[in-house]
Formats: structure tokens, C-alpha cells, sequence
């Protein structure tokens, strides 16, 4: 049978933004959870294919890839969707893991066994227009919480270990009675651990982590606009007590161009252009991201003149072609004349006003709306 559209699956337009998908994908988890929906056999179908499709579309690159060859385009990336694989649960536990808290009462990102997953991580990285537009590929070095080499992330101290937490009893949670009504809370002893460590470690006082650097190099797709991000699984922070990785987001932020201006896939520039070319026509050259092209300037010509070079804009990450490029004319007054400069454009304004209508019709429009406007 053939899989459904992973847009309609989640009920969500094809430029739906990243916190729409998620937000999409979050209700229909917790509509169709199989332990809520136990007398229901569909619901366990809904729930992996919302799951399946939030891991395509999630993933910037994955979602470009199937926004241009479809299911093709991501079925072996997509793989298995079973447990620990890119589809499994361990893909999923940013947008998630608060949804089991919700529905089981707390085991999201911990529960008893003390085990968490680690952060997710934010670098910002800042791009040239041009390599925006190419695609490229950097290395960035990122602060992150390692597990610690001396105590192997337990964080008791070398030949020693945790022991169970005395107040809990490994448990991490206890019981308070008050009254009729019994109140379970996180043990204040283990913090919610279950274990606790009588001698800690020295590298790392017992966090069993430690600040340390890494270095990761990360492919920008051709196309990539601004605020767009890339994912990166598993480099986050590392779990706590064995807890899967968190991931690491790379924000793209575009540094100012000096001469183009980007609006999605099309390009903008200003041109200027001289009063005699304005008025007579010719030639000129532009730049492009590919090299300079060469356009012609009809004769009068007005400031303010679009003329849009097709194909010559950015290809966008989900685009099936280029955008174009906008280049604004603007006719440049002349300063710095000479006498006879002077002499020459005194004359010429004595012959325009001779015969305003047919030299300057628009200015003679104007005026004659502004006489119209106080004769009214």
C-alpha cells in the first residue's frame, strides 16, 4: 500500500514551519499512544506513521530531500523505524519526551532510574551570501558536558562506587502521608538518582560530566536561507547515568552582502546609471553570483526601473529552480560640475520648459493634479 503524504499525515501545510510540525506531531501522539488507546488496534498504526513522518520533516535536510523526490528521496534515509534506529525513540526525545511526562506521570526525561537524556544544543553560525547559495562545509568547535574519563561517568571517586540511596531505596521517589492522601515526591536525599555517592570523584565532584570541546564539521546544503537549521543527532550534551545524547542544532544567520539583497530565492540590487544613459539608452553590466551579465537600458529610462534577470537568483533548499535577480535602476544626479557642465544643463532646462508636456509629461501630470487639488 502506499504510504501516505507525510505533510497530510500530520496535518500541516508544505511551508509549515519547524514548531508547527512539532506542535503537529505532539497532538497526534498523544491522541493515538497505544497505552491510551489499548482497546483501539489503528492506534499504534497512526502513531508510527505521524512518528515517521516527523522524523523526515524534522530533519532539514531530509525534508528537502523529500520535498524533491518524495518517498524516494528518503527511504534509505529514513531506514528502520524501530527502537534506537533514526526512526526509533531515541530521534524523537526533544519533542517527546514532555509528552510521557504528561501521560505516564513524570518518566520522560528521568523517572527512577535517574537516567536522562542530555541537552540539546544551539550554535550559531554565521555565512557568507555566496556560500549560502553553493552549499559548503565548515568545522565549528562547541563547549560540551563529556562523560568523565576518571570516574567512567559514575562520578564516585576511582575504585569506589555509588551505593543505593539509604532514604529511597534505590527507588528515587518517596512517599509522604499526609492524612487520607499519600504524596509521592523526588527523594530530597539522591535528587530522583537512586544512588548515592558517599565519596565523589575529584575530576568531576560527582556529576560524573565534564566541560570539555569538541570539534564537528557540518555540511551547508545550497540554498540554505536565514534561520534555517541543521541537526545534528547525538552531539549534544551526553546523557546522565547512561541517558541518550542530546542533538545539536546549527542556527544559520547570512552576513550583509555588499551589493545583493536576498528575499527567499530571488536576489535584489541597485544599479546606478548616468543622467545620458538614462535619457538615450545603452548597455551596462551587473554583477551576478555567477560573474557580471549585461543588460540594456531603453532610452528614458525612470529611476526607480526593475529589470528582472531570470534564473539568476538561488536555487533554495526546497526549490525545484532558481530564483531572480532584481536589479533597481537609479539615475544618478551628476555633482561636482564644472562651468560648462553648468552651462550645458541650464540650456537643456530652458528647452524642457519650453515644452514641458512632451519633455516632462509627468511632471506636467503632477502639477496639473496639484492645481486641480486647490482649485477644488
Amino acid at each position: 500500500m502506499a504510504k501516505k503524504d507525510f505533510y497530510e499525515v500530520l496535518g500541516v501545510n508544505r511551508d509549515a514551519s519547524e514548531d508547527e510540525i512539532k506542535k503537529a506531531y505532539r497532538k497526534l501522539a498523544m491522541k493515538h499512544h497505544p497505552d491510551r488507546n489499548p482497546d483501539n488496534p489503528k492506534s499504534e498504526e497512526h502513531f508510527k506513521e505521524a512518528k515517521e513522518a516527523y522524523e523526515i520533516l524534522s530533519d532539514a535536510q531530509k525534508r528537502a530531500s523529500y520535498d524533491q523526490y518524495g518517498h524516494a528521496g528518503v527511504d534509505q534515509q529514513a531506514g528502520g523505524f524501530g527502537p534506537g534506529g533514526p526512526g526509533g525513540m531515541g530521534g524523537f526525545a526533544d519533542a517527546f519526551s514532555d509528552i510521557f511526562g504528561d501521560i505516564f506521570g513524570g518518566g520522560g526525561r528521568g523517572g527512577r532510574s535517574g537516567v536522562y537524556r542530555g541537552a540539546d544544543l544551539r550554535y550559531n553560525l554565521e555565512i557568507s551570501l555566496e556560500d549560502a547559495a553553493r552549499g559548503t562545509e565548515t568545522r565549528i568547535r562547541i563547549p560540551t558536558m563529556e562523560e568523565c574519563d576518571a570516574c567512567g561517568g559514575s562520578g564516585a571517586k576511582k575504585g569506589t562506587a555509588p551505593a543505593t540511596c539509604p532514604t529511597c531505596h534505590g527507588q528515587g521517589q518517596v512517599r509522604m502521608q499526609q492524612g487520607f492522601f499519600s504524596i509521592q515526591q523526588t527523594c530530597p536525599k539522591c535528587h530522583g538518582t537512586g544512588r548515592f555517592i558517599s565519596d565523589p570523584c575529584h575530576s568531576c565532584h560527582g556529576a560524573g560530566r565534564v566541560k570539555q570541546h569538541k570539534t564537528l564539521s557540518v555540511k551547508i546544503p545550497s540554498g540554505i536561507d536565514e534561520g534555517d537549521r541543521i541537526r545534528l543527532s547525538g552531539e549534544g550534551e551526553h546523557g546522565v547515568n547512561g541517558g541518550p545524547p542530546g542533538d545539536l542544532y546549527v542556527q544559520i544567520h547570512i552576513k550583509p552582502h555588499n551589493v545583493f539583497e536576498r528575499d527567499h530565492d530571488d536576489l535584489h540590487c541597485e544599479m546606478p546609471i548616468s543622467f545620458t544613459t538614462a535619457a538615450l539608452g545603452g548597455e551596462i553590466e551587473i554583477p551576478t553570483l555567477d560573474g557580471m551579465a549585461k543588460i540594456k537600458i531603453p532610452s528614458e529610462t525612470q529611476s526607480g526601473k526593475v529589470f528582472r534577470l531570470r534564473g539568476k537568483g538561488i536555487k533554495g533548499v526546497r526549490s525545484h529552480s532558481h530564483g531572480d535577480l532584481m536589479c533597481h535602476v537609479v539615475v544618478e544626479t551628476p555633482v561636482n560640475l564644472t562651468e560648462r557642465q553648468k552651462e550645458l544643463l541650464r540650456e537643456l532646462e530652458a528647452i524642457n520648459v519650453k515644452d514641458g508636456s512632451r519633455h516632462n509629461p509627468r511632471a506636467k501630470s503632477w502639477m496639473d493634479k496639484v492645481k486641480d487639488f486647490f482649485a477644488g
